[in-house]
């Protein structure tokens, strides 16, 4: 980011972790800030998910608005003005036909815009970036990407932090840099080694992660992983929306044993044949067979009429055993 660019796409992972947006946000206030933008020169618009705004029905909507005149007028101090756009995905197409349209007649020289999304552009922007554009990617957050930066930024702080110390300050905060920096913060003041349990007795949290944590860990049939995501999730969230994701990933994975070319599982499962996700499951499909298969739907049967016709006190061990039972079905 070091030759002045007058336009950044900044993309990370659809559902960015409170690590990837972290990340996110640092990337795009650096691109911001090495094209010359002062802080006060920049107009930060966040865009509101679907049904979030106060006029839903607005062609642009309020939240949205502060972009036409960001990109029509110049700094007050005569410097370059800078337009950071975050959630861009969530863009309307006439948001997005506007905005590429006074992209099109902006000052290049006056004018840095920053377009932060989790996920990809909407149509109508993406080809006018690509042409006019640099773009950078912030990749999934995983356990061992947030270790190595715990380690890193233990060093920045002249601190020792053992390997197994680094894991479990992660199973505590899990990929938030910016949690896990106040935790290193904290501890920069404690006089005794930093083990594993005195992290664990400092502090009692569990992290807010996405769902991919928990489905990548009872596909791999890490039994101990998936247990404890498990319970970080259900720290969060209701039993029933950890169910209605099983739910939804066995009947992608059922599509994927039954469709013989991933074209067509895109159409059953109304997805696009290049996504991700698509693509993970279909080169997954043969890792469990139909048995397995049909044990899955049998067990999450079960465990849905437990959920909703037992007393709460037998949800946590009806869905220990079933992430269980999950892990030897799915990662054998």
């Amino acid at each position: 980011m070091e030759s002045v660019t007058f336009l950044w796409h900044v993309s990370g992972p659809r559902d960015p972790g409170p690590g990837e947006r972290r990340e996110m946000l640092d990337r795009a206030g650096r691109a911001l800030a090495e094209n010359g933008v002062e802080q006060p020169d920049i107009v930060r618009i966040d865009v509101p998910g679907r049904g979030q705004s106060e006029a839903n029905d607005a062609a642009i909507r309020p939240e949205v608005e502060p972009a036409i005149p960001a990109l029509q007028s110049r700094s007050l101090f005569g410097g370059r003005t800078g337009l950071m756009v975050v959630d861009a995905q969530s863009l309307r197409a006439s948001e997005a036909v506007a905005i590429a349209d006074l992209l099109m007649t902006a000052d290049r020289e006056t004018i840095c815009v920053v377009l932060v999304t989790g996920g990809a552009l909407p149509s109508q922007l993406a080809k006018f970036v690509k042409a006019n554009g640099e773009s950078v990617s912030v990749r999934k957050m995983r356990e061992r990407d947030a270790i190595t930066w715990v380690r890193t930024a233990a060093r920045d702080r002249k601190m020792r932090i053992p390997g197994e110390s680094a894991s479990t300050l992660v199973e505590r905060f899990g990929s938030d840099i910016g949690a896990l920096g106040q935790a290193l913060d904290q501890l920069m003041v404690v006089d005794e080694s930093i083990t594993p349990d005195l992290i664990r007795d400092r502090f009692k949290n569990r992290p807010d992660e996405p769902m991919w944590h928990f489905a990548d860990a009872v596909a791999a049939g890490d039994i101990a992983g998936a247990l404890r995501r498990l319970h970080d999730f259900l720290t969060h969230t209701h039993p029933l929306v950890l169910l209605a994701f099983l739910e939804n990933d066995l009947r992608k994975r059922s599509l994927a044993a039954a469709a013989p070319d991933i074209q067509t599982f895109a159409d059953w499962s109304n997805s696009k044949p290049d996504a991700f996700p698509t693509k993970k499951a279909w080169q997954a499909r043969n890792r469990v067979s139909e048995e397995r298969l049909g044990l899955a739907v049998d067990a999450l049967r079960r465990a849905d009429q437990t959920l909703k016709t037992k007393p709460e006190e037998t949800h946590l061990v009806t869905l220990e055993r079933l992430t269980v039972s999950l892990c030897y079905w799915y990662g054998a």
